[in-house]
């Protein structure tokens, strides 16, 4: 059994050399690991340091061309059974990887969701207060959003831990290039009905000093992917293939 996770990355010197560290730390067992670094054009020292781990696979763009766009690079680069995505900054800890793989290696499901709201509720005051409220009354309208077009009772679409079973992902792909892939690509799912759980993660916010990269612009262009993917036709990558060979 193999789990490959893909880290897109875009100007992330501060944070990357420790990501890839902590990713090739976590003891997973008898499932072996690939590590994909997708470099998003970046402009500081994010492709220099890449270059010093040599158990790295690594991508590069040539221009920025957002989030989803070097996700789609890694997920067509992946060679695992699984495939995990990992954010190139510290929100998130790679030793939550067994509890988003395990029911996948069990059998239960294709996909699973990792959730920040299942291990603790966030809270907006006191010193350990989240520095982003105006996030959070963004994840309750997507969360809200999507379960009322698809009808289901998840508590977290907006994670950034996500696992799938890899012919799940060859299956369906996915357009679009910025933020807002992982909206298209789960609403997809949902659409197709592919067995999907939800399990607890840790989750660390940083703030926009640090890197943090994504704003409220965003997280309209997620709301409307949303509701768009909710009607749109849904094609198979066969058919997608087909078509641009016919164009």
């Amino acid at each position: 059994m193999k789990l490959s996770i893909i880290i897109p990355a875009y100007n992330e010197e501060e944070t990357i050399a420790d990501v890839v560290r902590l990713v090739n730390a976590v003891d997973l067992g008898h499932v072996r690991k690939e590590i994909i670094v997708v470099d998003d054009a970046s402009q500081d020292r994010t492709r220099e340091i890449l270059r010093t781990f040599p158990y790295v696979t690594t991508a590069t763009h040539k221009t920025n061309k957002g989030k989803g766009a070097a996700l789609n690079t890694g997920i067509a680069m992946a060679t695992g059974d699984i495939v995990l995505f990992q954010d190139a900054d510290l929100e998130y800890t790679p030793n939550d990887y067994s509890v988003m793989i395990e029911p996948i290696i069990n059998g239960r499901c294709e996909a699973v969701l990792g959730s920040r709201f299942l291990h603790k509720r966030l809270v907006f005051w006191g010193k350990k207060k989240s520095p982003y409220f105006s996030h959070y009354i963004g994840n309750i309208l997507i969360i809200r959003l999507t379960n009322l077009l698809y009808h289901r009772h998840f508590s977290d679409y907006e994670g950034c831990y996500k696992a799938f079973a890899r012919p799940v992902l060859l299956e369906t792909p996915v357009r679009a290039n910025g933020f807002e892939f992982d909206n298209e690509l789960i609403c997809k799912l949902l659409r197709k009905n592919i067995r999907m759980e939800e399990v607890p993660i840790h989750y660390a916010p940083r703030t926009y000093a640090q890197g943090k990269k994504i704003t409220w612009r965003h997280g309209l262009i997620m709301l409307l992917t949303i509701v768009k993917w909710r009607f749109a036709k849904i094609e198979s990558a066969t058919v997608r293939q087909q078509r641009k060979e016919a164009a």
